[in-house]
């Protein structure tokens, strides 16, 4: 658990009410939590919404890996990343400065395209065709070429993030636990002129993963990053890899990431 107690909130501005921030705020005080404005000096960032928020959240604040990320619902929403909820803040603080609360480490994929500066993912990212137009790409693992891939598009999910999109295409849930990334495809066309593998597959921490963008009209493919989609142009290659960067979060022992699993889905 953090030794110091700055505590940073994020929110939309329109999602949470005056009286609730009022009575987050007092409770940060009666619980020796001192709130600062900069996210950067935060030992402890709560994210104030769903699993959306979360997620903007995270990438607001740049994937820190020195502080303590923690969801905080605003009504009785189920997530993978809200612990807490606004309607019982207490339990949040008592959390929080509890000695058996343990921390748990989410990994993180880093995502460069055409070989500049990486982007971070805590869910996932995908390469979509941005027309009504098959996406073709050709697929490296370790630099050795191993199918090309024509159909909508592909998802590289880390751990976390295997069961939001990719769960929705028929991908694997993945312990969080393991340090690993999964390749999932959109559609893919499988007939005797195109073939792919047709099932999910997963890539451990060593591994890179490339993709080569053929252009041939889809020069301009949607790149989601999490819940956020970019457009960017004269896409050559992506290159994913496991980050050394980790989200360090909450680890309660009656609200598991597996006791969350079987809220939402069973």
């Amino acid at each position: 658990m953090p030794s110091n107690r700055s505590i940073y909130f994020y929110y939309p501005k329109e999602s949470v009410s005056k009286d609730n921030l009022i009575k987050l705020f007092q409770a940060s005080d009666e619980n020796g939590f001192s709130i600062v404005k900069n996210y950067q000096d935060a030992d402890i960032i709560v994210c104030i919404g769903d699993d959306g928020t979360y997620l903007q959240g995270v990438r607001h604040t740049g994937f820190l890996d020195n502080c303590l990320y923690v969801g905080l619902s605003i009504g009785n929403e189920i997530g993978l990343y809200e612990d807490f909820s606004l309607e019982s803040v207490q339990e949040m603080f008592n959390a929080l400065t509890s000695m058996d609360t343990k921390v748990q480490k989410f990994p993180l994929i880093e995502v460069s395209i055409n070989g500049e500066a990486p982007f971070y993912c805590l869910n996932e990212a995908s390469v979509r065709s941005s027309i009504i137009k098959t996406i073709v790409i050709d697929v490296y693992i370790n630099d050795s070429y191993f199918e090309r891939f024509r159909g909508d598009g592909l998802i590289v999910a880390t751990p976390t993030g295997s069961t939001g999109y990719n769960k929705s295409v028929l991908g694997a849930i993945v312990d969080p636990n393991i340090s690993c990334f999964q390749v999932t495809e959109l559609a893919s066309i499988n007939n005797n002129k195109y073939r792919t593998l047709g099932s999910p597959l997963v890539l451990g921490e060593n591994k890179k993963l490339r993709l080569e963008i053929l252009q041939d009209g889809n020069d301009y493919p949607v790149i989601g990053l999490d819940n956020e989609a970019y457009s960017i142009r004269n896409i050559r290659d992506i290159s994913f890899s496991m980050s050394s960067k980790t989200i360090q979060t909450l680890q309660l022992s009656q609200n598991s990431y597996f006791d969350r699993l079987k809220q939402l889905y069973l």
